[in-house]
């Protein structure tokens, strides 16, 4: 594993530290839980891009009143 220096406020890093006290981990943990995260947000975003594309072809047939679309 690589290791990092990153640079924040130190009351950010206090309250950080105490939040993942809170959540049983560490501020490492969570840190990669949220770099990992971040990263796969745009891929994310692409595989919804990607079915919403195959989709296309999906037609509803009619517009739908509020009322229709609201009914369960």
């Amino acid at each position: 594993m690589k290791n990092i220096t990153l640079s924040a406020d130190e009351e950010l890093i206090r309250k950080a530290r105490e939040k993942a006290l809170r959540e049983h981990t560490t501020l490492n943990a969570s840190f990669r839980r949220w770099l990992e995260s971040y990263v796969s947000a745009e891929a994310r975003a692409r595989d919804f891009d990607d079915l919403m594309r195959s989709m296309s072809y999906v037609r509803p047939g009619k517009k739908f009143a509020r009322e229709e679309m609201n009914e369960r």
